[in-house]
């Protein structure tokens, strides 16, 4: 720990006192080097840590107790692999087609069960000689080829005779059961939405949390063998892992949206009391428990909280634990800090392991294969398949000094020591116009501005391209250190108006993006607990208008009629335009500028700009080199000169005294960039903004927190309560300088070849919904468009020292 102290102290060292003044970058960790992500906050893992594969979320022991097995539910890697528990060395990796959290040995320690995931089965596995080797699987439905599962297998249980094996379909709000001679489902059993986690107490009785509801469902065993549901029991919003006690008395269920542990009697099944779990101040969202364990004596509990990238440690009372001996009083001891996104404990006899889902932080991509060799499928370059997990060993009873220690550690981290001050005076701004766009790095843009920190062999889009985005970032300010929270847009635009991602959201995004998910499976368990961005304006009364965030066409029974959009989100649906298209890569983005530019006429007109505008501006995703559709260059110079002329329709109203637009990309997974993965474009744009390069660390949070000030609007999470909001960048006297926009050279009618190959392989990939094609083989196909001559690039990942040299 000493070195990760000291690192720390380095890293606030060089950011400054103040944290709206910290400049660094997230940081490549190496061993126990100190790492800071994008998300704006740091790691200073206690512990020592083991590497191991892609988005882990569930960890067992083996039989013999010397390994430790883990399910990978990654982008790139789905599967289980072995784990040696002193060593930490990965004695085996066994690929699946899919798999996500089912993990579950029979009692007689000989056969290994895991879920399938997508492909709608469970893999049957022979445990023999501290090695899994597959025996067969167990059908759960019948699977088209290349369509998505519809059960999804998530939590197993095995019955305590080893005949049934109980599964929680995650897709189809059921628990079934398997008969495990003849490998046949022989009950299916209504659950409330989604299903996750199974357990079985000591009595026989079968618990199922619903991940998508507020409910646990309590099955009892008949004489027959079969269920029957005795209790359904509300435990709070979204519960997802589940832990009994060692007599089975009191059931431990996680609200990972909610920062809760419910606390369960199983015998009255009812909820004896609450845990609360928050981050110490601001928002009651962002800590995100989802694991769990207990001590050895029952009397302390273990929480993993994913966002808080620690483990909550708490005393409990004899009545909440079911232990006669307890002695503590429901209190939170402490916190022990370790890697990212923790997902999943195990306490042993000596150790209490800790599953880390994206493990030591952001860090950059290697060199990438040259265009003409095959891409594998789940290449370790692109963002999602980056998130190699980690396990982290430490002692099974810490030292209450220790903890001490660590939960400073812990507030250090998170920035709970930065006390949000109260609201600077900001100019005199009474409207915001938020313009959320698609994908890019910085590189990608403006690696060709010698003022900024980029790399010009990287570039996709030069000047003659994007003369706009160039000319404004000259203005109004040039961000080289802005990067987005989200690896993907799933993540992204949800980041960029909700400041926080619930548990649902992060661990199945890795699925619906590696095509072993309908990633539009998402219903109000994805929704964080607080809402958005609009729900904070509605709230607090101010007007509001949407242009096509959240958007989608609206079918008409009448072809002849112009299509209509509406929000998906019923409260921002109201506030929306009909006539701005939502995403759709044939539809220019001059076209949503015209729809734009013509209410804004209006709002002129009558005096009436809304307080916030919310605009998905989504044309420099482009469409890869798909034949009849417009090439990356022309989809980007459209993109490009909407942005221009809505800046300049409002610098040429009386608007613009009062005015500041915030453009950013949800995520920047579609290239490289030599600093961050993470690292994307940012443009704040007003009357009072200061010019030149403004080197400083911010990212999507940080955005949304500067919006919140400036509109006296709730903050969401702990993730815009504590971030950095932009109050140095303006000035106090304003600049009205109409800004005039600029015609890109690039023709924006260009069209992709026909014939080419990657036109042939465009045609392979849907382009038709946000981020649904594969991004490793569709950044190739985008890269060999805009630079023929040139080999596929690697990037370069910068050391603090070397980005502590920039400043």
């Amino acid at each position: 720990m000493g070195k990760q102290l000291i690192l720390c102290l380095l890293f606030f060292l060089f950011s400054g006192a103040n944290a709206s003044s910290q400049s660094l970058a997230p940081i490549s960790r190496d061993n126990n080097r100190q790492t800071c992500l994008p998300t704006g906050v740091c790691l200073a893992a206690a512990g020592l840590s083991f590497d191991v594969g892609n988005m882990p979320l569930t960890i067992v022991p083996s039989p013999e107790g010397d390994r430790l097995l883990i399910l990978l539910s990654g982008w790139r890697q789905q599967g289980l692999q072995v784990i040696d528990r002193q060593t930490g060395m990965i004695t085996q990796t066994v690929s699946q087609p899919g798999a996500f959290l089912g993990l579950a040995f029979s009692h007689d320690g000989q056969t290994l069960y895991v879920s399938g995931g997508n492909e709608d089965l469970i893999y049957r596995y022979a445990w023999r000689d501290k090695q899994a080797t597959l025996l067969d699987s167990i059908p759960l439905a019948p699977k088209e080829p290349k369509k998505d599962g519809t059960r999804f297998s998530a939590g197993l249980a095995v019955s305590r005779d080893d005949k049934y094996l109980f599964v929680a379909e995650n897709l189809a709000d059921s628990l079934a059961v398997v008969h495990l001679e003849t490998k046949r489902v022989v009950q299916r059993l209504k659950t409330d939405p989604y299903p996750y986690a199974v357990v079985i107490s000591p009595d026989k009785e079968v618990y199922v949390s619903a991940w998508g509801g507020n409910t646990v469902s309590a099955f009892v065993q008949t004489g027959n063998a079969f269920l029957k549901e005795r209790a359904r029991i509300v435990v709070g919003r979204h519960p997802s892992a589940l832990l009994l006690n060692g007599n089975g008395s009191r059931l431990f269920v996680t609200s990972a949206s909610s920062n809760r542990i419910a606390v369960v009697d199983t015998g009255k099944a009812r909820v004896l009391t609450t845990l609360a779990d928050p981050p110490p101040h601001g928002p009651n969202q962002g800590s995100t428990p989802n694991g769990l364990a207990l001590s050895n004596d029952g009397a302390t509990l273990y929480v993993a909280e994913a966002d808080n990238n620690a483990v909550a440690v708490f005393r409990l009372s004899a009545f909440t634990s079911g232990v006669a001996s307890a002695g503590g009083s429901n209190r939170l001891l402490g916190r022990i800090p370790v890697g990212w996104y923790p997902t999943a404990l195990l306490m042993t006899a000596d150790h209490l392991f800790v599953v880390n889902g994206k493990g030591r932080g952001t860090h950059s991509n290697p060199q990438f294969r040259q265009p003409n060799e095959k891409v594998a499928p789940g290449n370790p370059n692109y963002t999602l398949g980056q998130l190699n997990g980690t396990i982290i060993r430490l002692p099974a009873r810490i030292r209450p000094s220790e903890l001490t220690r660590y939960t400073r550690l812990v507030a250090g981290a998170n920035n709970w020591n930065q006390r949000p001050i109260s609201r600077n005076k900001y100019p005199p701004f009474k409207h915001v116009i938020y313009i959320i766009k698609e994908n890019r790095t910085y590189d990608q843009v403006l690696g060709d501005l010698p003022q900024g920190d980029g790399d010009p062999a990287l570039l996709f889009f030069p000047r003659a391209v994007s003369p706009n985005h160039h000319a404004l970032a000259e203005r109004f300010g040039l961000f080289d250190r802005f990067f987005c929270n989200a690896e993907v847009s799933a993540q992204g635009h949800v980041w960029s108006t909700a400041a926080y991602v619930t548990d649902y959201g992060e661990k199945t995004t890795p699925s619906g993006y590696s095509n072993r998910r309908d990633p539009n499976d998402r219903e109000d368990v994805d929704e964080p607990s607080l809402g958005y961005l609009w729900n904070s304006a509605i709230r607090k009364g101010l007007s509001l208008r949407n242009y096509g965030e959240f958007g989608e066409p609206v079918a008409s029974k009448n072809p002849n009629e112009p299509v209509r959009y509406r929000a998906i989100k019923s409260a921002l649906d109201a506030h929306t335009s009909r006539d701005y298209p939502s995403y759709d890569m044939t539809i220019r983005d001059q076209a949503r500028a015209d729809v734009w530019l013509k209410e804004f006429a209006g709002f002129v007109r009558k005096g009436n700009l809304p307080a916030l505008e919310i605009m998905h501006l989504p044309g420099d995703h482009t469409s890869g080199a798909r034949p009849g559709r417009r090439t990356p260059k022309a989809h980007m110079a459209d993109n490009d000169l909407a942005l221009g002329r809505i800046v300049e329709a409002v610098s040429k109203s009386n608007y613009w005294k009062d005015t500041v637009f915030f453009v950013l990309e949800d995520d920047a997974q579609d290239g490289p960039d030599h600093v961050d993965s993470h690292r994307s474009v940012l443009l704040v744009i007003s009357a009072y903004n200061r010019s030149g390069l403004l080197h400083r660390f911010v990212n999507t949070t940080d955005v949304l927190a500067t919006i919140e000030e400036i509109l006296g609007v709730d903050k969401l999470s702990q993730f815009d309560y504590y971030g950095r909001p932009l109050r140095e960048i303006f000035t106090t006297a304003p600049d009205l300088t109409p800004y005039v926009s600029l015609k890109p050279a690039q023709p924006l009618n260009e069209l992709n070849p026909t014939e080419s190959a990657d036109a042939k392989a465009s045609l392979d990939l849907d382009l038709d919904r946000v981020d649904a094609a594969d991004e490793d083989t569709f950044n190739r196909i985008l890269w060999r468009a805009l630079k023929p001559q040139q080999p596929y690039p690697g990037t370069k990942r910068m050391s603090l020292l070397e980005i502590a040299r920039i400043r």
